[in-house]
């Protein structure tokens, strides 16, 4: 007589996943030896000058580490304790995230023992800036810097969820730039995530008032706008200044964070900063580092270089503030338009 199998067959069974490979969490644990070996997040609190590096190309568009690695020597020698790596400024936006996360790999390997590296990370997608985070964090950055989502702008309880869930993985500044992001980060926002022990602290750009009300409250701020750090950080208690200008002016802007209140010193850099931002950030730098030869012009459009009478006019501030307090050693130029590699494809 035949008889039946009770067995289910391999088109009936259900696959069940095994206990061991059920994580509970999002993020697999550290082990204590990685914990003992990352930066600590008072280590990332007391920074005071940290330059949104420049990111420099070839004529193919390829990273030039060359001049990249001459870049961030000048900022070490020059004083700058942190650098923050594909920024806005270091055109993290144009960038894969295979050339992201190898440049921050590069600048934690040959760097790292004496500038901390501060990966931008950020994303609009949590997805995106989740691998992201990671990934920066695997190759051995300091400390992240989170944006809140931009153009798929989300509610302030979104905000919280995103940034806490990247907070999760190591310390973190909190970006808030609405010119560029279309939102602000209200300040309800960055108390409630503040009591997370990896926030390091804010990158503000609204404003001096709001800087202090965020320091008398006990949060770390960076001033986010050149022009405003010298009194973000004499009369508002910011920490320091993530800074575009210290590109250009490295010592300058050191003096400005370290050596007390100096109106005289804010006024004499003032029409560099003026000119920087007259375009969007990075246009007006990626023309000046070019005209002080210490970059190729070379461009990832959509970015272009200023008018030459913009160029001109760079050639009379370099004069005022001193060649010697600019990063370089040759002479500013002017430049043809023809000097200028425009790349679509890269």
């Amino acid at each position: 007589m035949l008889m039946l199998s009770c067995m289910p067959t391999s088109r009936t069974r259900r696959w069940r996943s095994p206990k061991a490979a059920v994580i509970p969490t999002i993020h697999l644990p550290m082990r204590s030896l990685e914990v003992k070996n990352r930066t600590s997040v008072d280590d990332i609190k007391c920074l005071r000058l940290i330059t949104a590096i420049k990111t420099p190309y070839l004529p193919d568009g390829r990273f030039d580490l060359e001049a990249y690695d001459s870049l961030m020597h000048m900022q070490i020698v020059n004083g700058a304790e942190g650098v923050i790596v594909g920024g806005t400024t270091g055109e993290g936006h144009l960038m894969s995230w295979d050339e992201h996360i190898m440049l921050i790999g590069h600048t934690v390997n040959c760097f790292g023992s004496s500038v901390k590296v501060i990966g931008n990370t950020g994303s609009n997608s949590t997805r995106e800036a989740i691998h992201a985070t990671e990934q920066g964090f695997a190759v051995g950055m300091h400390a992240a810097l989170h944006i809140n989502p931009y153009y798929g702008k989300t509610s302030m309880q979104g905000m919280v969820s995103h940034f806490e869930t990247v907070l999760s993985m190591g310390p973190t500044i909190i970006y808030n730039v609405p010119s560029r992001t279309g939102q602000d980060i209200p300040p309800a926002v960055i108390q409630t995530v503040s009591l997370n022990p990896n926030m390091a602290g804010v990158k503000e750009c609204m404003g001096n008032d709001r800087i202090k009300d965020y320091v008398n409250k006990g949060i770390t701020i960076w001033s986010g706008n050149d022009d405003e750090c010298h009194d973000a950080r004499w009369a508002s208690g910011a920490t320091g200044v993530i800074s575009v200008a210290s590109n250009l002016i490295p010592g300058l802007m050191h003096e400005i964070m370290f050596r007390g209140r100096n109106p005289s010193l804010k006024a004499k850099v003032m029409p560099l900063i003026k000119w920087l931002f007259r375009e969007p950030n990075p246009i007006g730098l990626n023309t000046a580092l070019a005209q002080l030869g210490v970059i190729r012009p070379v461009f990832r459009l959509p970015y272009v270089p200023l008018p030459r009478e913009r160029r001109l006019e760079f050639l009379g501030i370099v004069a005022a503030l001193g060649r010697e307090n600019f990063v370089g050693e040759k002479d500013v130029q002017v430049l043809d338009d023809d000097d200028f590699v425009l790349l679509g494809r890269y």
